[in-house]
């Protein structure tokens, strides 16, 4: 007569052998998620620069959108009142520049008219004569070659651009639903690891952010002084430009400065060309970069800023625009997952010296098993 083990349950009464089918169930739905996550993205890598900016605006929408559904708003009045807000923001942001290129039309114009009929330049013992009549050829179609460009492309730019919006506002409208679906695929024991690097990753694309402003802010300090000792009159509206162009990804202020320089090598003022290139160059494009962005950094982001410096440039150098804030990103989230794996070291008292003789240590422990059987095999 036999007698059948008993059955054994957790805590809530659930047999252990349904708990482990359920959570081989958990991860295989998991690896499915993520496989099915991976082809979709190569299958849209074209949208996939706009997908992932919508993902990090969402994540800085997200306490204004919490905020008004506290205060009695619907979830989609909140999440449609944050976007709108979002993107009245971002216009407001670049109206600006359109103002001002509207108002200093006729201004640009008569700096052209002052240009000499014939430019002549002389390096390394030969000289170059350039008629204005070719130079405003030259420069007329380049302008339409670039206004080709830009009305072949305008449907693509209009189609990532609703594609953002909606993106947006459906990430805060299920925002909790995605949250659960993804913090479901953690294992129980790990989720405090993620939760720490979800909040690690919202405090850097905050503080992301913030530091473009602020640095558009610094820009705009600096350039004041810069434009009135190089004899500038519209030292504020100057100033104004290359803050906002601190916006610009890649670009940036140098674009007005390459610019400023190229008139006035056109119009025969070296020197003035190249105070402009150079110390406007170092201090207006550069000086902001170096000086407030690492420094912020190390405030709001907590991160060091010799390694958000080389997020944020290297990012750029590598990924293009995107860069700006993958780069950083990345370099957050590293930065956390160290602060964890050091925190767990010490919570159980090893070093990473220990872990790796450990390591050793179970390394040979399986070759000296791995000898004892092939001997007992020989006999």
């Amino acid at each position: 007569m036999s007698v059948s083990s008993p059955i054994r349950s957790n805590a809530l009464g659930v047999p252990r052998r349904f708990e482990a089918v359920s959570l081989n169930r958990r991860y295989a739905l998991g690896g499915l998620f993520v496989l099915v996550g991976v082809a979709t993205a190569a299958f849209l890598s074209s949208v996939l620069g706009t997908v992932f900016f919508a993902v990090t605006v969402a994540y800085l929408l997200w306490p204004v959108r919490q905020r008004l559904v506290s205060r009695g708003l619907s979830r989609r009045l909140a999440s449609g009142g944050a976007t709108a807000g979002a993107f009245v923001m971002t216009l407001l942001l670049f109206v600006p520049l359109a103002v001002v290129a509207y108002l200093r039309f006729d201004s640009f114009v008569a700096l052209l008219g002052l240009l000499p009929e014939t430019l002549e330049l002389a390096l390394f013992g030969f000289e170059y004569a350039i008629t204005l009549e070719s130079l405003t050829a030259l420069v007329i179609s380049l302008v339409e070659r670039a206004a080709r460009r830009a009305a072949a492309s305008a449907p693509v730019l209009i189609v990532k651009a609703t594609l953002f919006v909606f993106l947006v506002y459906s990430l805060l409208f299920y925002g909790e639903d995605a949250q659960r679906s993804v913090l479901a695929l953690v294992p129980t024991g790990y989720r405090d690891a993620a939760v720490a690097l979800n909040r690690r990753a919202r405090e850097t694309l905050f503080a992301i952010y913030v530091l473009q402003a602020a640095t558009a802010l610094g820009t705009f300090v600096l350039a004041l002084p810069v434009f009135h000792v190089l004899g500038y009159e519209s030292v504020v509206m100057l100033s104004s430009v290359a803050a906002l162009l601190q916006f610009v990804p890649i670009l940036g202020p140098s674009v007005l400065l390459a610019g400023l320089a190229a008139y006035h090598v056109a119009i025969g003022e070296l020197v003035r060309a190249a105070l402009v290139f150079l110390l406007g160059g170092f201090v207006i494009a550069l000086l902001p970069d170096v000086l407030i962005r690492p420094r912020l950094a190390r405030e709001t982001a907590d991160i060091p800023g010799s390694l958000y410096f080389v997020g944020f440039f290297g990012g750029v150098l590598t990924l293009g625009p995107i860069g700006i804030v993958a780069g950083p990103l990345a370099v957050g989230l590293f930065v956390e997952s160290a602060a964890l794996l050091s925190t767990e070291l010490n919570h159980s008292g090893l070093s990473l010296a220990d872990v790796a003789g450990e390591s050793d240590s179970t390394e040979t422990d399986d070759a000296r098993v791995g000898d004892a059987e092939n001997e007992l095999d020989e006999r």
